[in-house]
């Protein structure tokens, strides 16, 4: 596994055992892991994009009868290589919490109210450009018991498919000046040099007027600027 994303990639990666972070101490590795050559399967396939996607996929806003609660947001970025190179029909998948801090699964069970009208998943692909776009409400933060009063910032998680598996992705983005990110042992887990590509940026240009706030997210692959993973 150690093998399958270059030396500069890894350097952004944040590390298995991260002891504040305790569900770590029971799922990292305990001995060296051992290094592996990629196979051709890992190195070519599979591919997935817009024949895994429907129109409404792309906005969790308008996917039931009603609208969902909370602050509509716009969040649009570009997906590139590690050379910033675009990487159009690339498969984006994203979950997220309600604006109450609530996930639809029967494992969260945090006293917080669910949204008939907010489910919290979608997926698009990036066009021609690289480019994506979503539609959906800011979510909320939640408790998470990790040490005693901990709140998981807000945050969007994303899982990207690139032309192979050794371009899939897996993270977390986050939001400016939110001031739980000090306080939170997974994001802190990553990097420091690394950790400010987890985080959106606003923009009052992906802003609609009097319809929902935009945030920019873009996304790298593999390379020295690689977004990190998060779990």
């Amino acid at each position: 596994m150690t093998m399958q994303y270059p030396r500069e990639s890894l350097a952004s990666e944040p590390p298995a055992l991260t002891p504040d972070y305790k569900s770590t101490i029971l799922r990292s590795p305990k001995r060296p892991l051992i290094g592996l050559d990629p196979t051709i399967s890992e190195l070519s396939g599979p591919v997935y994009g817009r024949e895994s996607v429907l129109p409404t996929d792309s906005d969790l806003t308008r996917q039931h009868s009603g609208e969902p609660l909370g602050e509509r947001i716009i969040v649009s970025g570009r997906v590139m290589d590690e050379d910033g190179r675009p990487l159009p029909n690339t498969l984006l998948e994203i979950w997220q919490a309600n604006a109450a801090g609530r996930y639809v699964h029967k494992v969260d069970q945090h006293d917080a109210p669910l949204d008939p009208n907010f489910v919290g998943g979608g997926r698009c692909a990036t066009d021609s450009e690289g480019r994506y776009r979503f539609y959906t409400v800011k979510p909320g933060a939640y408790p998470w018991g990790n040490h005693p009063n901990a709140w998981r910032p807000n945050h969007i998680h994303f899982s990207l498919f690139g032309p192979s598996y050794l371009t899939r992705l897996v993270t977390q983005m986050y939001f400016p000046g939110d001031p739980l990110l000090d306080l939170d042992p997974i994001f802190l887990g990553t990097p420091p040099k690394a950790r400010e590509r987890l985080i959106s940026k606003f923009s009052i240009d992906v802003t609609e007027p009097d319809f929902a706030l935009g945030y920019v997210f873009d996304i790298v692959l593999r390379g020295s600027a690689a977004t990190p993973m998060e779990g």
